[in-house]
């Protein structure tokens, strides 16, 4: 799955005028935080099912919406910067 395109205007300024190799290492670092919030939000939708089998009795319509929830909600996190976890992991250009 592609990363979805940021606004130039929410990257940190320091990648924003960075060099391309200080790019490519924050788009890798944004490929990662994708990962990790997909994950949570598949795990925070499963925690949310009925541990009883309640939902065996659910239509059509709720089951795909239940599927689609997690990716719609990383999607949308991402769209947005991200959590800030791929800031984290670029560390600052030193200034010579």
């Amino acid at each position: 799955m592609s990363l979805p395109p940021i606004d130039n205007s929410l990257l940190p300024a320091d990648i924003r005028n960075g060099s391309a190799d200080r790019k490519k290492t924050y788009q890798a670092a944004l490929g990662f935080e994708q990962m990790l919030v997909q994950q949570l939000t598949k795990s925070l939708a499963d925690s949310a099912k009925p541990l009883d089998g309640e939902d065996e009795g659910a239509d059509a319509a709720t089951t795909t919406y239940q599927g689609m929830l997690p990716d719609t909600l990383a999607q949308s996190i991402m769209s947005t910067g991200g959590l800030g976890l791929a800031r984290s992991l670029v560390p600052e250009e030193k200034q010579s």
